[in-house]
C-alpha cells in the first residue's frame, strides 16, 4: 500500500516536472527597414541580434529594439518593445504580455509592431508614428496586449 501511493505520488511529481520543463518560446524578427540590426536583450544579456531566439522556459522582462547606431545599449532613443513571455499558472494575469514603450529616455525611431503567434493569433500592437495611441509614453499610460496560452510566440517587425 505505502509503495503504491510511494509511486503515484513519485509519477505525479515528474508530470509537473515535465509540463514545465516543456514550456517554449520563440521570439522571432522581421526588419523591413533596410538598415538597423534587430536587439533583443534581458537582464542586460543581448539575446538575438536578429535571429530567432528560443527558450526553454520562460523569457522574463525582455526589450527588443532596432539598433540604428543612435539608441542606447538598452534602447535609449529609440522605439522599444517590451515582453514576457509565459506560460499562464494561476489563472488571468499571469500568462505573457507584451508592450511598446515611448517612455523617455526611450522615443519614436521607426514603425515598430508586435503580434503573437502559436495562440492568440492577431493580438498585437504596431507603433507607425510618434503619437501611438496604445504606446507607453509615462508608466501610468499605454496598452498591454496579453496572451494566456501556452507556449505563445512572437513576432517583432520593424518598418511594416
Amino acid at each position: 500500500m505505502f509503495l503504491s501511493r510511494a509511486f503515484v505520488a513519485l509519477a505525479a511529481a515528474a508530470a509537473i516536472l515535465v509540463g514545465v520543463s516543456a514550456e517554449q518560446h520563440t521570439i522571432s524578427f522581421t526588419n523591413n527597414c533596410g538598415f538597423g540590426t534587430p536587439t533583443l536583450k534581458a537582464g542586460g544579456q543581448t539575446l538575438s541580434t536578429g535571429g530567432p531566439y528560443t527558450r526553454q522556459g520562460p523569457i522574463i522582462s525582455a526589450i527588443a529594439y532596432l539598433q540604428t547606431g543612435s539608441c542606447g545599449a538598452n534602447g535609449e532613443g529609440c522605439t522599444l518593445v517590451e515582453t514576457t513571455l509565459t506560460n499562464p499558472v494561476n489563472g488571468p494575469g499571469s500568462g505573457s504580455a507584451s508592450d511598446i514603450s515611448l517612455i523617455p529616455p526611450h522615443t519614436f525611431s521607426v514603425t515598430s509592431g508586435f503580434g503573437y503567434y502559436n495562440g492568440c493569433d492577431g493580438a498585437g500592437l504596431d507603433c507607425t508614428g510618434p503619437n501611438c495611441l496604445c504606446a507607453f509614453t509615462d508608466p501610468t499610460n499605454g496598452c498591454i496586449i496579453s496572451c494566456q496560452t501556452n507556449n505563445v510566440n512572437l513576432a517583432i517587425t520593424f518598418c511594416d
